[in-house]
């Protein structure tokens, strides 16, 4: 509560309007005056009926003017709300103070008792004249009169202004202005009316039908374009080039499982077809295309889909080398010379020149008798090649797939296993079973033979494994008549037709098969074998059974040497 109080209303209409707070509805009291006496506020108390009787009856003069006054205020109020609901005050005798009851108007004030209401003590200003109260809402300084609880916060009816000529965004709103002149259809932000000026509600709203046209042709040019692309694209032929190409070549490399479409996207980027799905339709309609293998592919830009489809299936067309299993270091060499286009020698040269900087393992080359350092560990595999390859890069790379797959195959943990000095021996044994065997039943009884032979209780070969395989490979040849007692004669490392036990190193690069085989032989106790018509592969266990094949296989290599 505040030193003015607050009445039964809903909210004041001002807070420093001297009549702050509801203290009733009715001309009189608020002609009466909460009136600062003094410049303070006094607290004013509810009149009883005996005390306006005694004030009528000892100043009937100011009692008069003031009820006459207060009649007036309420006839002029009266005429400002034209004739609108008034709540009627009940002067407090209930407790309820205002009347919520419906049908109550204005009229029923003018009926009401003009002096039912005075209050003979009412606050003066010091030192007035009796019948001189001021009146607090007709002067310069005056407050708003007070509005009755239920009107307080009507929205203030709008007020016409006059079009600002700096909006012309305006003319793009539907409804800114009527096409004929007549009233407007709508009304601005604020309630500004658009009237009375109709020339230029003519211009923007023809300006609004101008854009909404361009909108709509926008809207329906641009779904015909798409719907067009769309129905064209899942309809028509897909876009293709034709012929063989231009003389332009460029290297396109297909990454591992990638399917037609992947395909198809990388060759139209780099321009060689003109659509992937051209591509997938022909890769379809061709046998075996469907199976194209990762890989550089140097093709020509603007080719059809066709003719890259017939270059892609035909694995001669691959850039790629690929490295046989068992094949030597030197072949090696030559076919990456020979992919590269440099000169013979070069790959050799780099290879035995940089062998300790191409990530070779740590137990391998360290024999001093050892050849080439490189030799069984350039991993037979597919390599592609791209426009940055060299042979360095080649030679770093074959290392590196050869020392994993070792690792993963646990090379190096079986060596002591198997009765091997080093790992190194291990691969040595997988390079001689690679070049003696055909397949991979071979590869393990090859592999038995060679742990046989280099038994200490070996008195049939005296611990020598006597492959012609590592004569070949001391003579860089690949001959299988050659004569057996100048080999026994040849003196050399490599060479087991004339020292005990196996070579310093690796005779070529096993494939995984031939490892495999090696880590894990056939354990029938083999000790020789003869491949009489040089497909099928025969073991034996003892040296008679050996001496009868031999013989037959001789017999054979004498007939094709005559012709027969």
């Amino acid at each position: 509560m505040t030193d003015y109080g607050r009445g039964h209303g809903s909210e004041p209409w001002n807070p420093q309007d001297p009549l702050y707070g509801d203290q009733g509805w009715t001309a009189h009291q608020t002609q009466q005056a909460q009136v600062p006496y003094g410049g303070d506020v006094q607290q004013q108390y509810p009149q009883e009926p005996q005390y306006q009787q005694q004030f009528t009856g000892q100043y009937p003069q100011q009692y008069d003017e003031q009820a006459a006054y207060a009649q007036q205020l309420q006839y002029q109020q009266m005429a400002e709300q034209q004739m609108a609901p008034q709540p009627v005050y009940d002067g407090g005798s209930n407790g309820q103070g205002w009347d919520t009851g419906q049908g109550q108007y204005a009229a029923a004030a003018v009926q009401v008792d003009p002096y039912a209401g005075a209050d003979p003590y009412a606050q003066q200003t010091a030192g007035a004249y009796p019948g001189e109260a001021p009146d607090l809402y007709t002067t310069a300084e005056a407050y708003p009169p007070p509005q009755p609880p239920g009107l307080r916060h009507l929205e203030p009816e709008p007020v016409e202004e006059p079009l600002d000529e700096q909006e012309p965004e305006e003319a793009l709103l539907p409804g800114g202005g009527s096409d004929d002149g007549d009233e407007p259809r709508g009304r601005r932000a604020g309630g500004r009316a658009k009237g009375g000026k109709g020339g230029k509600q003519k211009k923007r709203g023809g300006t609004a039908c101008l854009v909404a046209a361009v909108v709509i042709i926008g809207v329906v040019g641009g779904g015909g374009y798409y719907g067009y692309n769309y129905l064209h694209d899942r309809f028509a032929p897909a876009e293709d080039f034709a012929g063989e190409g231009t003389e332009e070549i460029v290297e396109v490399e297909i990454p591992k499982d990638a399917g037609l479409g992947a395909m198809g996207r990388i060759l139209k980027q780099a321009g060689v077809v003109a659509s992937a799905q051209a591509f997938v339709d022909a890769a379809k309609a061709k046998p075996g295309g469907q199976s194209i293998q990762p890989g550089v592919y140097p093709l020509k830009k603007k080719m059809s889909a066709a003719a890259a489809v017939a270059v892609m299936i035909d694995p001669t067309k691959l850039n790629v080398i690929t490295i046989g299993e068992g094949w030597r270091n030197s072949k090696i060499y030559e076919a990456i010379d020979k992919k590269l286009g440099k000169p013979e020698g070069t790959t050799k040269d780099i290879a035995l020149r940089e062998s300790k900087n191409l990530g070779l393992p740590a137990w391998a080359g360290n024999n001093p008798k050892i050849i080439d350092p490189l030799e069984g560990f350039l991993l037979p595999a597919r390599y592609d090649l791209k426009k940055e390859s060299t042979p360095e890069s080649l030679l770093r790379q074959m290392v590196k797939n050869a020392a994993d797959k070792y690792a993963e195959m646990g090379v190096e943990a079986k060596a002591k296993e198997l009765n091997l000095e080093n790992p190194l021996q291990v691969i040595t044994v997988a390079s001689l079973v690679n070049a003696e065997g055909k397949n991979h039943d071979d590869f393990r009884k090859m592999s038995e033979v060679v742990y046989n032979r280099l038994k200490k209780t070996n008195d049939v070969t005296n611990q020598k494994i006597e492959f012609d395989s590592t004569y070949n490979y001391v003579k860089n040849q690949s001959e299988i008549n050659f004569n057996l007692k100048e080999a026994q004669k040849f003196d050399n490392p490599y060479n087991t037709h004339f020292v005990k036990g196996l070579p310093p190193g690796p005779i070529g690069n096993p494939g995984t098969d031939a490892v495999n085989a090696t880590l894990n032989p056939d354990h029938g106790g083999w000790m020789f074998f003869v491949s009489v018509d040089g497909n099928k592969t025969t073991f034996t266990k003892t040296y008679d059974e050996h001496l009868k094949l031999v013989a037959e296989f001789q017999e054979r290599q004498a007939q094709k040497k005559n012709g027969g």
